[in-house]
């Protein structure tokens, strides 16, 4: 097991957006979290990521926090201080630093790994202002894997997608939990049950919370 949660319950100054919430992930896991908006995803993610803590319950995990991969739903770009995506992708690896004052050899070489992992190596030098907006999800994919080798968190990477762009980065991330073996949590607000990736579902559905197998949720919607 990589991840328990368990009777947890989350929100802001002691105000629950999310009760009494039961999920555990294994190694290798696929989970989509979808909803709507305002149905508690965000408040999840901060959960997940220790930036709030439960008013009850618990969060457990098997690995490090700090070693998550974490990818935002947005990311400002300052066109003012570009940044290249080399640059970007080696900040991912700022959790493996401790105490060090400087990238070493190691951190350079996996944020290149992940560069070429990804088949974004080719742009490398250019600046991450100037890239379209499925080049900018690569390149925050690339950031986020090289923060960890086991659990990835998405927050909404394809919103702002076209059809293309979305498909090809789906098809990525499913490269990397089935090939790769890369725990992945994928939040999203798309609500079309044929467009649900992955082995498990945990859904926030007007408080009505489901957790269990794809194949279950799919199930349980036909039957709606």
């Amino acid at each position: 097991m990589i991840l328990s949660v368990e009777h947890l319950t989350l929100g802001y100054e002691k105000i629950p957006v999310i009760e009494d919430l039961n999920f555990s992930l294994e190694e290798h896991d696929f989970l989509t979290v979808i909803g709507s908006n305002g149905s508690g995803k965000s408040t999840l993610v901060k959960g997940l990521l220790g930036l709030i803590h439960p008013i009850s319950g618990s969060i457990t995990y098997t690995i490090d926090r700090r070693f998550i991969g974490y990818m935002p739903q947005e990311t400002t770009v300052d066109d003012h201080f570009p940044a290249s995506v080399y640059e970007v992708v080696l900040s991912g690896t700022l959790n493996r630093l401790h105490f060090k004052p400087f990238y070493s050899r190691e951190e350079k070489k996996l944020a290149l790994d992940c560069l070429k992992r990804l088949q974004i190596d080719d742009i490398k030098d250019r600046s991450f202002a100037d890239l379209s907006g499925g080049q900018r999800q690569k390149v925050l994919l690339a950031r986020a894997l090289s923060a960890t080798s086991c659990l990835l968190v998405l927050d909404e990477p394809s919103n702002n997608l076209d059809y293309e762009s979305r498909k090809e980065f789906y098809d990525l991330i499913k490269d990397l939990n089935m090939k790769e073996g890369i725990t992945i949590i994928l939040i999203t607000h798309d609500l079309a049950v044929s467009g649900i990736m992955g082995n498990k579902v945990l859904s926030f559905d007007d408080h009505d919370i489901f957790f269990g197998s794809t194949q279950e949720f799919r199930k349980r919607r036909q039957q709606v």
